[in-house]
């Protein structure tokens, strides 16, 4: 029974191979994560996220992050088999806007049902040994009862150990220069928009389905489920998210659990969530998806309210100094880590928040947005972009904004949905250039709020644009004349001695 249903995975993977990757996008990881008393942390469970991101024909490009949960396969099965329900010639350049929000609705549920095929086999033989267990089979002679039991219940678990789990998903899919959005679950879109004059908006797209969630609970409340008893859990069988792919034993068994006894349909649905408001003509910035497992952490180290933000200075300030996005998306993954640690063993008021974290991982895809040069330095033409980076240390539980002056290139050719290396002027930076990086502004469908960094790196700029160059002695000239500080100083000290040959340069 088992080797078709790996065959048919193996299949699903075999249809996409011929995408190309998409070069415009980064994506950074890292597992999961406890921490014993000594701080050091050990991973609970194999890696269970998952992504996509390919590039397809028509300007098309597709983006997806899975955040699995009891085992990774779900997250695996609907990364490679959504590719192929929307990238194998579904979806073209001539479809309007409500043609691909139905595709991409009908392809979620196409992909569900799809992975539940492939489980069936399995919950079939499940519920046939099932029935050898006492006291189904109480005619079992004692002496092979114990015998029989174990092999039944060992394979009992094997079987459960495949068929269980879940996932849930953000998707992104840019056709004709138009964002869509699908989210199902707990996940994290977050567009940041950078204008001419420097503001940086950052509109968080979809809200997460969870428990608490208003309109979620007023769908469930819908359906039979009492609102208020869900929303004090805080979570259904062990998920906080109210839509998720997969999961046999909450779609298919609701009624045994005892929050959704009471539902008249199936309460935990895959139905996606589809923004598509988003146009990005014009528009210079950073889509950034997210599992909800490094939303959690750092939320957990520095709590929800500022958590957009803080995630959006971290990639600004790494856009401005790595070369590559997949180093961009691993230094932010790292950073938002690293925090979660510290706080841990900090002791402080939040440490107790974060004891454990999740899988985490982190899509970013640039919109005309630049990447630093490496060889540039603020004295030969960098230009330079102020950031300001949430910061906590250790001796202080409130947080501060500390302001970096970060050296970017002076120009980009980057355009939206096209490969095109990036091209620097020569020379001074150009006066009066705008920093795409200079205010945060953050918005989603409840608040709105912004945070400004100040800084104009005026300490770079004094010296130019071209660096000193060495006299025939191998010397670099000073920057600073010190003849009035040397002749001060001497005339202070000399004690009626000659300041010849005392300081100064010789």
């Amino acid at each position: 029974m088992a080797a078709p249903r790996r065959n048919l995975m193996q299949s699903h993977q075999s249809w996409t191979d011929a995408l190309p990757l998409c070069q415009m996008c980064g994506v950074g990881t890292a597992t999961n994560c406890v921490y014993g008393p000594d701080g050091k942390g050990t991973q609970s469970h194999p890696n269970e996220d998952g992504h996509l991101r390919f590039r397809a024909e028509d300007g098309c490009f597709l983006y997806g992050v899975f955040n699995g949960y009891d085992g990774s396969r779900v997250a695996n099965f609907v990364s490679q088999c959504l590719t192929a329900e929307l990238l194998l010639g579904q979806i073209n350049s001539n479809h309007t806007d409500s043609d691909v929000r139905r595709i991409l609705t009908q392809a979620f549920d196409v992909v569900e049902k799809s992975y539940f095929k492939t489980i069936d086999d399995a919950l079939a033989e499940k519920a046939h040994l099932s029935n050898f267990l006492p006291p189904h089979n109480e005619n079992v002679p004692f002496h092979q009862l114990s015998t029989q039991n174990q092999k039944v219940q060992d394979r009992l678990k094997e079987l459960e150990q495949e068929v269980s789990g879940g996932a849930t998903a953000v998707v992104a899919l840019i056709l004709n220069n138009k964002l869509y959005i699908a989210n199902v679950g707990t996940n994290r879109a977050l567009l940041c928009k950078s204008s001419s004059d420097g503001q940086n908006q950052v509109v968080q797209i979809c809200r997460p389905h969870s428990t608490d969630n208003e309109d979620e609970l007023q769908r469930l409340s819908a359906l039979g489920v009492d609102p208020a008893r869900v929303k004090q859990a805080g979570q259904i069988a062990g998920q906080s998210s109210t839509r998720r792919l997969g999961d046999y034993r909450v779609k298919f068994n609701y009624n045994e659990i005892d929050l959704l006894s009471a539902a008249k349909a199936g309460p935990i649905i895959a139905e996606p969530e589809i923004d598509s408001s988003q146009t990005l003509d014009g528009v210079t910035g950073f889509l950034l998806l997210m599992s909800e497992g490094l939303i959690s952490a750092l939320e957990s180290a520095h709590g929800p309210e500022q958590a957009n933000q803080e995630i959006v200075a971290m990639v600004a300030a790494e856009l401005a100094q790595q070369t590559s996005l997949e180093a961009v998306a691993q230094s932010v993954v790292e950073r938002v880590k690293r925090l979660h640690h510290d706080v841990y063993v900090s002791g402080r008021q939040r440490a107790a928040h974060c004891s454990r974290h999740e899988d985490m991982t982190l899509l970013i895809r640039t919109l005309n947005y630049p990447l630093a040069d490496g060889v540039l330095t603020p004295t030969q033409g960098g230009r330079i972009y102020p950031v300001s980076v949430p910061y906590s240390n250790s001796q202080s539980t409130s947080k501060t904004s500390v302001t970096l002056s970060l050296v970017m290139p002076s120009q980009s050719t980057l355009t939206n949905g096209t490969n095109t290396a990036s091209t620097l002027e020569e020379g001074t930076p150009t006066p009066g250039s705008q920093s795409p990086t200079a205010t945060l502004q953050s918005t989603n469908t409840q608040t709105q709020s912004s945070s400004s960094s100040s800084g104009d790196g005026s300490l770079f700029r004094q010296r130019g644009s071209q660096a000193a160059q060495p006299d025939e002695t191998g010397r670099v000239p000073p920057y600073v004349d010190f003849s009035q500080f040397y002749r001060l100083w001497g005339s202070d000290h000399s004690d009626g001695q000659s300041t010849q040959g005392g300081l100064g340069p010789q």
